[in-house]
């Protein structure tokens, strides 16, 4: 027999045939990849829930109920809710200090509130770019004073999701300014308001259901339904004032 021929009937690797060898290690190569890619596959999907989540919830305030599904109690929510904080944001927003006034809550269950809330990026209050914060700013809306010369001077009217201020002497139309601004906010977006309604707390008890009607029939809207989109109360002293901002919270979150 030649050399030859001997080196060919040499077993493979570790005593096997090649064919065996090749066959067995060329499955175990593709089941690798399959194993990689699935397991990668699931760490996005758990990656990808939370900014799905984020991004579903970031309409509008989130009420703080949806906390139960991270470890908080229906007592410790309670006691938040009568305490003010209806939202996940008012407890994002809101220095620990004036959690640990709430009873019940002590340090280190603040601690955790404040976390939960931040942490799950369901209030995002990092940093973020020029850009995403540019995207924000286009999702505002001017409401219109019911002046077109003032609304220039406000660059288009009110502005959502900030506060305006409006100060002045007697007499000068701040109450009726308000009155107006009541009605507009119900006002179609193209017409110079936001779809909404209002809330109404009035401090000097000169609040008069009679100038919304007149308002909207300016606008050619139904009074029924004007005067219904209106939440009213009247604060008779600070502490009431405080109160009533608590309930209208609570209105606000539902």
């Amino acid at each position: 027999m030649s050399g030859q021929e001997k080196e060919a009937k040499k077993p493979g690797p570790k005593g096997r045939k090649p064919n065996a060898v090749d066959s067995k290690d060329c499955l175990k190569e593709k089941e690798s990849p399959i194993v990689s890619k699935a397991a990668l596959a699931t760490e996005m999907m758990d990656s990808e829930k939370p900014t799905s989540a984020t991004t579903e919830e970031n309409f509008g305030p989130q009420s703080v109920s949806k906390l139960a599904a991270f470890g908080l109690t229906n007592t410790e929510i309670k006691k938040l809710e009568e305490s003010g904080f209806h939202t996940i944001e008012s407890i994002a927003f809101a220095p620990k200090k004036n959690l640990l006034l709430v009873k019940g809550i002590s340090e280190a269950k603040a601690d955790k509130i404040m976390v939960r809330a931040e942490a799950m990026k369901m209030v995002p209050m990092g940093f973020t770019t020029a850009t995403e914060c540019h995207q924000k700013r286009a999702d505002i809306i001017q409401l219109t004073t019911g002046s077109k010369e003032l609304d220039k001077l406000l660059q288009g009217g009110v502005e959502t999701g900030s506060i305006t201020e409006i100060f002045g002497e007697f007499r000068t139309g701040k109450t009726q300014l308000c009155h107006t601004l009541a009605v507009t906010c119900q006002l179609p977006v193209d017409m110079g308001g936001g779809e909404g309604k209002c809330l109404y707390i009035d401090t000097e008890g000169t609040f008069r259901p009679e100038r919304l009607l007149a308002t909207a029939e300016r606008y050619n809207l139904s009074g029924t339904d004007v005067l219904d989109n209106v939440a009213y109360a009247r604060a008779y002293n600070t502490d009431h004032q405080t109160q009533l901002l608590f309930q209208a919270a609570a209105m606000m979150a539902e």
